[in-house]
């Protein structure tokens, strides 16, 4: 029965993964209030999953400090946007500590094919104005990737988190 919960909440990050890209590509923001969502059902998501505190819970968190902190960073250098920033960390605690550096690794290569054909468009249109990459589509992509890849059921597994 925990399963059927831990799919459902997944999902519901699908979801919201999906509706952060489109609403990233529309307008060039993602709604604090999806951000902050997200981040308030990680907590569920450990319970249904029996993340212990220590060492579990701990990395999570640890793992979501150090991508606030690195993408605050970037932030304040003007490289990133604050609604990429607050939904990296916010997808930081969902990801299991030791995937998450494959989570990076997608998104900067989805955020540089994105980067090109965005910058493509733009010289195409002879468009003056600084080029904006919604690069929210690339978390995005990143954590579905990584949520098809370790989270969805396969032969012979029995849990969402091993």
């Amino acid at each position: 029965m925990t399963e059927i919960f831990q799919y459902i909440l997944l999902g519901g990050l699908a979801l919201a993964l999906v509706y952060a890209a489109f609403t990233d590509i529309k307008s060039r923001t993602i709604s604090n209030r999806l951000n902050i969502a997200i981040a308030l059902a990680a907590p569920l998501f450990w319970w249904v999953s029996g993340v212990d505190l220590w060492p579990g819970v701990a990395l999570h968190l640890g793992v979501a400090v150090a991508t606030f902190v690195v993408t605050a960073g970037l932030f304040a250098i003007r490289m990133m946007g604050g609604g990429d920033v607050k939904l990296l960390t916010a997808l930081a605690l969902w990801i299991e500590p030791t995937w998450f550096l494959q989570l990076i690794i997608i998104m900067a290569l989805a955020g540089g094919v994105l980067t090109i054909v965005m910058g493509a468009y733009h010289f195409m249109k002879r468009q003056r104005d600084k080029l904006a990459v919604p690069y929210g589509v690339a978390i995005a992509f990143a954590g579905l990737w990584v949520l098809s890849i370790h989270y969805l059921p396969s032969v012979g597994t029995t849990s969402v988190m091993g």
